[in-house]
C-alpha cells in the first residue's frame, strides 16, 4: 500500500485521477480493452471531476462498473448512485463507454446480484475506484464486514454510522429516509482489482484513516483489508491524514 497527501481535496482528486487514468491506458495499450470499478459519494466529487477531463483515453473501449447502490431507491432519487454516475461520470466523458453496468436495486434484488455476477465475472477489474467511509466500510461492507465471501455482489445491511454519513452529507432529508439495505461488491471482489486508487478527503475521515491504514486487518474496519492488497494507492489530504502516526 502506498499512500499520497496532499494539501487539498483538489490536488487530491487530481493526482488520483492521473494515477487512474495512467493505469486505464496501460490495460488499453496491453490487451486493447480496460475495466473499471467506480465509486460515488462526496470523496469521490474532485477525483470524477479530473477523471473525466483526462487525455487519450479511448474510453470506447472502457467497461464500468458500479460500486454499490441503495435497495429500493429509484434512479430519480437525489442520493440514487446511478443518478450520480450517469450525471458525475459516465454522460461528462467526451466519448461514450464500451458499456456500464449499473446496479439496479429497485426491483428482485437476488435477480440483479445474479446479473451483477454473471457479467463482471467476465470482466476482470483493471482499475477499482474506491473510497472510505467514516465508520471504515469499504463500498457499503460495514463492520463486521464478510471478509470471506466470494460472491462478487450481495445485498448487505447498512448500519446506523454508515446511514449518518449520507445524512450528514445531505442525500437525504432525515436519518429514516435513509435505506436500510444495498447491492455492494463485496471485499473480495474489490480485492481482486489489478490496482486500487482510494480517494479519501476530509477531517471527518480521519479516524477511520487511521485504523485502515495504521491499525490490525478486521471485519471492524472493513477497509483496513487494503493493506494486504499487491497495488493500492490511498490518497489523502491533510485533513484527512491528520491523525496517521508515520
Amino acid at each position: 500500500m502506498q499512500v499520497v497527501i496532499s494539501e487539498t481535496k483538489q490536488e487530491l482528486g487530481r493526482r488520483a485521477a492521473q494515477d487512474g487514468a495512467e493505469k486505464i491506458r496501460r490495460a488499453l495499450a496491453a490487451r486493447g480493452a480496460a475495466n473499471i470499478v467506480v465509486a460515488t459519494g462526496a470523496s469521490q466529487f474532485e477525483m470524477l471531476e479530473a477523471l473525466v477531463a483526462a487525455e487519450k483515453i479511448d474510453w470506447g473501449r472502457v467497461t464500468g462498473f458500479h460500486l454499490d447502490e441503495y435497495v429500493g431507491l429509484p434512479a430519480t432519487h437525489p442520493a440514487s448512485f446511478r443518478k450520480y454516475l450517469k450525471e458525475r461520470f459516465v454522460e461528462r466523458l467526451p466519448r461514450p463507454l464500451g458499456a456500464f453496468y449499473y446496479i439496479d436495486g429497485e426491483g428482485d434484488v437476488a435477480a440483479e446480484c445474479r446479473r451483477l455476477n454473471e457479467v463482471i465475472a467476465a470482466h476482470p477489474t483493471d482499475v477499482a475506484f474506491v473510497g472510505i467511509g467514516e465508520n471504515g466500510h469499504l463500498a457499503f461492507n460495514d463492520p463486521p464486514a464478510n471478509f470471506e465471501t466470494e460472491v462478487p455482489y450481495l445485498v448487505v445491511n447498512l448500519d446506523e454510522a454508515c446511514r449518518r454519513q449520507q445524512f450528514g452529507e445531505g442525500w437525504f432529508p432525515s436519518l429514516e429516509d435513509v435505506p436500510a439495505q444495498a447491492i455492494s461488491m463485496s471485499i473480495r471482489q474489490i480485492l481482486k482489482a489489478d490496482a486500487i486508487v482510494c480517494s479519501v478527503p476530509d477531517a471527518r475521515k480521519a479516524e477511520a484513516v487511521r485504523g485502515s491504514l495504521e491499525g490490525p486487518v478486521t471485519p471492524q474496519v472493513p477497509a483496513s483489508v487494503l493493506q494486504r492488497h499487491r497495488d493500492t494507492t490511498v490518497y489523502l489530504d491533510t485533513a484527512s491524514a491528520a491523525l496517521l502516526s508515520r
